[in-house]
């Protein structure tokens, strides 16, 4: 009986260390260092409520279909596996961004489709702009679709295709750092981990080259705004995002 209670007391030390250690980790979730700090950013997410954002066909946030959950804002998958968005719908920032740099983390289901648009126009229930493509790309059939890879994650969807020689991108159920900087002079740039795999001047003439063979060459102005909302995606598929952070630029 002693050994056994002795292994008992071993295993629920265990237990707690391993629950202390996730409780440490949640706490150091969703906020800003000193650095952070001096340099301008702050919280596009606070990590337990959707101050900041709202329903991009509404002006409050989805009652189903997202959950604040261990400071992650996630996407829940429907229930119905034949619809192909979720029930809860895309969720855009209550303000826009003209000049920014915004780090993200995600974490994208096996399988899963998802995408952060930026320069977001919503106007009568459409919401049309720049995608930052998240996919699974072994598993979803949109990574092998478009042209010369332009679908697949971190790509500038449709539009230019993510380069990502040196980047190391982690497999869906594991965290993926996302960085999305947009500059006074236009140039724009995605980031994966660290590595830098887009880059394109937006505006430009070799930018309005790609526009006009992609799917968007049928949008007026596609994106020509100066500024627009930023948008999360439900696209029937599970992803979860944390430290969403922003700064504007100048």
């Amino acid at each position: 009986m002693e050994a056994k209670a002795c292994k008992l007391v071993i295993f629920l030390l265990l237990i707690s260390q391993v629950l202390f250690s996730q409780k440490a980790d949640t706490s150091a979730l969703n906020t800003l260092s000193k650095k952070e700090k001096k340099d301008g950013y702050r919280l596009l997410y606070d990590g337990h409520t959707s101050a900041g954002w709202r329903s991009a066909t509404g002006s409050s946030f989805p009652k189903q279909g997202w959950e604040f959950s261990n400071g992650e804002l996630c996407v829940l998958p429907p229930m119905d596996p034949g619809k192909h968005h979720g029930s809860g719908g895309d969720i855009v920032t209550t303000e826009k961004f003209a000049f920014f740099d915004l780090l993200f983390e995600y974490n994208i289901s096996s399988g899963g489709n998802s995408g952060l648009k930026y320069f977001v126009k919503n106007e009568k229930g459409s919401s049309t702009g720049l995608e930052l493509q998240l996919l699974d790309d072994s598993l979803h059939p949109d990574g092998k679709a478009g042209r010369d890879g332009n679908h697949t994650s971190l790509s500038l969807y449709d539009l230019i295709t993510a380069t990502k020689k040196g980047a190391v991108e982690n497999p869906p159920g594991n965290w993926n750092r996302v960085r999305l900087i947009v500059y006074p002079d236009n140039r724009v740039q995605h980031y994966l981990n660290g590595i830098k795999v887009v880059e394109y001047v937006k505006g430009s003439e070799a930018f309005k080259e790609l526009v006009a063979v992609s799917k968007y060459k049928t949008i007026p102005g596609f994106a020509e705004n100066a500024e627009g909302y930023i948008l999360l995606q439900d696209h029937g598929s599970g992803i979860r995002f944390r430290n969403i952070k922003i700064r504007s630029l100048k």
